[in-house]
């Protein structure tokens, strides 16, 4: 920082939190001067494995020893291989959450050719050649991933180090994942930083990193498809370069993966398969979703600045004045007390209790926010009893680690450690006390306001992490996650009938256990408009199924075009939810004019009306793991043009949504996949694959179902009923089901049913047991011109 980037930071902060902010900043970097400086040391040696030396077999692989390392290999039952350096095992992990993986007893090390060694399975191959390179392959032999020998540089005193592994990928190889990358859904050459991160106001396409980053990689090629994971939660970079073919003249340039951490373990997950197997997979490690109760799934409105309860009855009255639905609306910071966390502003809410039940009378719930930060007041409540309970953070000499944020001076949970996530916890009682059904997590990256540098903790703060101790530079990327932890498991105990609602703006590997997320800070403006469908792709194959953008942006004002296309857009996401800042124009649809208010009224009935198919998906992506917004190369990868198509997307298996993401367009192509599609509107039949040029005016976006597919409806008469879209003569089809059985924790039944066009007719059967059974559900044919069966 020089002088003038200090002259414009007094500038900048010259209110008392500016103040405090630019005083925190300089308190940062000097005790992270001191801190790390004294903790780094003697000179950095890097190392190498060196050539191999021996081998141990073990349950499901072993171990290769090499002159200077070792390395751990083990394939588990479903196929997921786990491979660590020195030492490193697949627990302790905040991400694992699901079945404890166990050995795959018929996966056996074996010598390998040219003093290598590998270990053999039913549905992949890993090679380990004499100098530590690791090799993926199908069990056909072909080649889906190649790790060089990693590169580590220590310190001689002190300990730690950093690591880099560089691995090559097929030439045609596209990389999709790392988290909510506003530049995705395919992530294109360059540096992503591994550290999440509030980007200091609105973000577009350009910007990176954000607020939910993993090490999670899905890599989509010819010869096949591999989720790789590295599971190490400390700042890091991945360098992409995508491959390039020679073609025709034989000399391909591999893709490259280069994946550079400045401490923590080296250990990988490898999956191998087909896309939903990989996610089912990935599901099986890390742990099921959690299911949003039902009203979660429908429309949902906020704002930053309500101000009181008048505000919020005048919302509600305009949603049911215009016979517009809505399930949710939440409150953001400006309804606490002086922004103190686990208040109520009682002059602007004086009976929030009774708001609530008012409100859930007429079917909407209130949803509040929730931040970590907790102002350092004695005398608040929230405080003095994490003083008293120990939870929170600590500098190296024990003194509380303060930050900035809204309420000003404030003090941060450890959610590393268990006493402190259980007496945050308790907290919640209070929400629910106030009449709330849900809450939403925000500025856990965790944020402190910084006139300078990194918007976050001192990396020397230390943390319990579980027990075993560290600082701030291990902790920082699992706060969100361990934060979502802590309030959902205090939702489940202080209501056991009722599935919580959480969702929260920072996470890490394994956050789908406690909820969802959404895209934070989005810019209004078409840019942010594509962002926001990018940013729900990535989340997806990153296991994190619910989510969804600020419909409308969260800054300035969206033209009325650019409103209805990012409602029409979240209208087909998880997360259907306007909102945005305190200073921005309004979002809601009758505010942009009659016309616009009729596009989003159509928008809203359609949601209504798929609501029986969310509610599918949600249990869907518990049971299967596969997202609810799925790339349209998810059926099939091998499929070059359609895993270059970022501006559409598969809505389960059923339904292919081509958003309309330009201004002022009226007509887009859209590439469709292999089968017989129809879009939805018009009832015009396609064959894919290919590529077809449709209307798109502005009272609706392109919509196309999958011929042969069954998709849950609800009915003219409110109730669930199945609209089947014929297939192809002499071809199948079919769809899987799930019943809303309510908000709590029923067992639910997965009803699968086929389809086939016989003689003119679309006949629909229920598989039970082998067999079939009766049609639970009235059936409705499309796509023939049929009316009710």
């Amino acid at each position: 920082m020089d002088g003038r980037d200090l002259v414009r930071s007094v500038r900048k902060f010259t209110s008392p939190r500016g103040w405090r902010a630019l005083r925190f900043a300089w308190r940062r970097r000097r005790a992270d001067a001191h801190e790390l400086r004294r903790r780094a040391r003697g000179a950095e040696r890097a190392r190498v494995p060196g050539p191999v030396t021996g081998a141990e077999p073990l349950p499901g692989g072993g171990v290769v020893r090499f002159a200077r390392s070792e390395l751990r290999i083990c394939v588990v039952r479903g196929g997921a291989v786990f491979w660590g350096w020195d030492g490193a095992d697949a627990e302790p992990s905040y991400a694992l959450g699901g079945v404890p993986p166990e050995p795959d007893p018929r996966a056996e090390l074996e010598p390998d050719k040219d003093g290598g060694w590998r270990v053999v399975s039913e549905r992949v191959t890993v090679e380990v050649s004499r100098h530590g390179a690791v090799e993926v392959r199908t069990p056909g032999g072909v080649v889906l991933r190649r790790e060089l020998p990693p590169r580590w540089w220590e310190r001689v005193a002190g300990g730690g180090g950093r690591w880099v592994q560089r691995t090559e990928v097929a030439a045609d190889a596209r990389f999709f994942g790392l988290g909510g990358r506003a530049s995705g859904p395919r992530l294109r050459d360059g540096s992503y930083r591994l550290w999440n991160t509030d980007p200091k106001g609105s973000f577009g396409p350009g910007d990176d990193p954000l607020y939910i980053t993993m090490p999670v990689q899905v890599v989509v090629a010819d010869a096949g498809t591999h989720l790789a994971f590295y599971d190490n939660a400390w700042d890091g970079r991945v360098l992409l370069q995508e491959g390039r073919e020679g073609a025709g003249s034989g000399h391909d340039r591999a893709g490259t993966s280069e994946v550079r951490m400045t401490g923590g373990p080296l250990r990988c997950w490898v999956i191998v398969g087909t896309p939903a197997r990989i996610m089912a997979r990935w599901a099986r490690l890390t742990g099921a979703a959690a299911v949003p109760p039902g009203w979660a799934l429908g429309p949902q409105h906020a704002r930053w600045g309500f101000g009181g309860t008048a505000e919020v009855r005048r919302i509600v009255a305009g949603y049911r004045a215009r016979g517009l639905p809505l399930s949710a609306l939440h409150l953001d910071i400006d309804h606490y007390a002086g922004h103190r966390v686990f208040t109520v502003d009682r002059e602007g809410y004086p009976q929030l209790p009774a708001l609530a039940r008012e409100l859930e009378e007429d079917g909407v719930r209130l949803v509040s926010i929730v931040d970590p930060a907790v102002k350092a007041e004695p005398g608040y409540s929230v405080y003095d009893s994490g003083v008293a309970a120990g939870a929170f953070v600590r500098d190296r000499r024990g003194r509380e680690v303060r930050g900035v944020v809204w309420p000003g001076d404030c003090v941060y949970p450890d959610f590393t450690d268990p006493v402190a996530r259980r007496w945050w916890g308790e907290w919640y009682e209070e929400r629910l006390a106030q009449g709330f059904s849900g809450v939403w997590h925000d500025m856990n990256e965790p944020v402190s306001f910084a006139a300078f540098g990194e918007t976050t903790l001192p990396l020397s703060a230390r943390h319990a992490l579980e027990g075993r101790g560290g600082d701030h530079r291990e902790a920082h990327n699992v706060y969100g996650l361990m934060m979502a932890s802590a309030g959902y498991t205090a939702l489940r105990r202080l209501r056991p009938q009722e599935r919580p609602f959480l969702f929260s703006r920072s996470g890490w590997a394994g956050m789908h256990r406690y909820g969802g997320t959404w895209s934070g800070d989005v810019a209004t403006g078409w840019p942010g408009l594509r962002a926001s469908l990018a940013l729900v792709l990535g989340l997806g194959l990153c296991g994190v199924p619910y989510s969804g953008p600020d419909v409308g942006g969260f800054n300035g004002d969206p033209s009325p075009e650019l409103y209805l296309r990012w409602f029409q857009l979240g209208a087909y996401l998880p997360l259907f939810r306007t909102h945005c800042a305190i200073d921005a124009g309004r979002r809601e649809p009758w505010e942009f004019g009659p016309r616009v208010l009729e596009h989003a009224r159509a928008a809203l009935v359609e949601r209504e009306r798929l609501r029986p198919y969310f509610v599918t998906l949600a249990h869907l992506a518990r049971l299967t793991g596969a997202p609810y917004v799925r790339p349209v190369w998810w059926g099939s990868p091998k499929d070059r043009a359609l895993r270059d198509c970022e501006d559409a997307f598969l809505l389960g298996d059923a339904l292919l949504v081509a958003p309309v993401l330009e201004r002022g367009a009226v007509r887009r192509s859209v590439r469709l996949p292999r089968g017989r599609w129809y879009e939805v509107a018009t009832g015009r039949m396609y064959d894919g694959p290919g590529l077809v040029l449709v209307d798109a005016p502005l009272s609706r976006v392109p919509v196309f179902a999958r011929g042969g597919s069954v998709i849950p409806v609800r009915g003219s008469d409110g109730r669930t009923e199945l609209e089947v879209w014929a297939p192809a003569e002499g071809r199948r089809g079919g769809g899987l089901v799930v019943a809303d059985t309510g908000d709590g924790w029923e067992r639910v039944e997965m009803e699968r049913y086929s389809t086939r066009l016989s003689d003119g007719r679309v006949k629909v059967r229920r598989l039970r047991n082998g067999g079939t059974g009766p049609v639970r559900w009235p059936v409705r044919v499309r796509g023939l011109g049929a009316g009710r069966l």
